[in-house]
């Protein structure tokens, strides 16, 4: 988690809103992004998807069992569904989002609800200080440049 927030303060640096993702498979790294969709005019380009993407690329398949993916913020809706039909056995984020959380602050579908073929593992509040920090000053200096 503590790379993800490196990753977090490089979206920060770019003018994105701060959020890293790392996956880890087998104790490594394999996939890693960071928040980039104000930059690239790209509505999925979210740090997990980012991800997922370079994670599928390594291991030569979308599909990414026995995984684990660490994210700073709780997973939207649209990262939530990718994430299942990636197959990541568990998810690991720091702050709750109250606005579109979809691993029980707004929406249930990590853990993944019960519907779906697979199941991801999911718990927060892993450095969600720390998380939670950086994302508050990110939007108050916006709120600020008003």
């Amino acid at each position: 988690m503590r790379h993800a927030l490196v990753l977090a303060r490089c979206a920060e640096a770019k003018g994105e809103v701060p959020v890293g993702a790392v996956l880890v498979r087998d104790g490594e790294p394999v996939g890693e992004g960071w928040n980039h969709p104000i930059g690239t005019h790209d509505p999925s380009a979210h740090a997990e998807i980012i991800a997922l993407r370079a994670a599928g690329k390594v291991a030569g398949n979308y599909r990414l069992p026995d995984s684990t993916l660490y994210v700073t913020l709780e997973p939207c809706p649209m990262c939530a569904g990718a994430i299942v039909h990636a197959r990541v056995a568990r998810v690991v984020f720091g702050a709750g989002d109250p606005r579109s959380g979809a691993a029980g602050s707004v929406f249930n579908l990590l853990p993944s609800d019960a519907r779906f073929n697979h199941r991801t593992a999911c718990e927060g509040g892993l450095l969600a200080d720390e998380a939670s920090e950086l994302l508050r000053a990110f939007f108050r200096v916006r709120r600020n440049r008003r």
